[in-house]
């Protein structure tokens, strides 16, 4: 029996996939979650795409080509992560100009690109299983990821009481975009190492992904369009309202709270865990990945996003919407 397709968050990209959705009907199977999910052989195995397309997602002043390849194939591998899954391979669509003015490496751009897919691949314990290659106006690198799931995690599951927690620390690559966008911050600029490396190679984290699965998480996503925005579709999805006290957000340094739950592409992982999960859980989880997780708050009875800052209730800022209302 096909499943019914997820609610999602607001928004007009939102609006556009639900159009889509009623259009697909019967054709459509359980849309609307970061992967998905198909039994084969007795395992379960997960299934995302995410197109990286310049001007868009990357400019080439900004990031060198074998960066483009790692930060795309990092986004998708993002979603597989979100399902509590451990990768097995990926494949790429790689459109590139025919020729361009300004480059100097003698290596063809669609192999730098590749290096960069192949070596975020192999940091995961992934391989580059194909994909084909075009000719195009502009850069585009769209990438499928495969892996599978022994405990499967969907954005649906969260119920009110549920703690919820974020891993890492967020900012980090709204501060390093708003210094690109000022000039600071291309190949050879002024931007810190580690915030140009936040925007430039982000790392899915899986290992994260996965402990939180086996430890009983009940609905989870990837940072990707902004904190205040992801927390709404996963409330959507679970049909529950979700309560962040900002000031516990942990913040990358130099970032002020607000702006950290507005920054996007951070690619750390947003998670309801059950009311028992705890300290001696948030120390294991630590020695087990490297990350600090924090929780920022609680899913409630209700509907949408309540965000309060000492107390004080302040109005969520939007996510990243590819189609905003104009």
């Amino acid at each position: 029996m096909r499943g019914r397709s997820l609610r999602l968050g607001r928004g007009g990209e939102f609006d556009r996939l639900r159009a889509i959705f009623a259009a697909l009907g019967a054709a459509g199977r359980d849309l609307g979650d970061d992967c998905a999910l198909l039994s084969v052989g007795g395992r379960t195995l997960a299934i995302s795409i995410d197109l990286s397309l310049e001007g868009v997602h990357f400019r080439t002043d900004w990031l060198a080509l074998r960066e483009i390849g790692w930060r795309a194939t990092a986004a998708a591998l993002s979603d597989l992560a979100a399902e509590g899954a451990t990768p097995l391979g990926v494949l790429v669509s790689l459109g590139v100009p025919g020729s361009r003015q300004g480059r100097t490496s003698n290596a063809s751009p669609a192999a730098q690109i590749m290096a960069g897919v192949g070596a975020a691949a192999r940091n995961v314990g992934a391989s580059v299983l194909g994909g084909d290659l075009v000719r195009s106006p502009r850069y585009l690198v769209d990438v499928c990821v495969l892996g599978v799931a022994q405990r499967p995690v969907r954005r649906s599951g969260a119920r009110p009481g549920d703690g919820l927690w974020v891993t890492g620390r967020l900012g980090g690559a709204g501060l390093a975009l708003a210094a690109l966008r000022a000039g600071r911050g291309g190949r050879g600029g002024r931007l810190a190492p580690a915030s140009r490396r936040r925007f430039a190679r982000p790392v899915p984290r899986i290992a994260a992904g996965r402990w939180l699965a086996r430890r009983g998480a009940r609905a989870m996503i990837d940072i990707s369009d902004g904190l205040a925005g992801d927390a709404g579709h996963l409330a959507a999805a679970s049909g529950v309202g979700v309560a962040i006290e900002l000031e516990r957000v942990p913040c990358w340094p130099g970032v002020t709270p607000f702006a950290a739950v507005r920054s996007g592409e951070e690619y750390e992982l947003l998670v309801a865990m059950p009311r028992r999960f705890g300290p001696t859980d948030v120390k294991a989880f630590g020695r087990a990945t490297g990350l600090p997780l924090t929780r920022i708050g609680a899913c409630t009875a209700g509907r949408g996003v309540r965000m309060t800052h000492d107390g004080r209730p302040i109005t969520p800022p939007p996510g990243f919407d590819h189609f905003p209302a104009q």
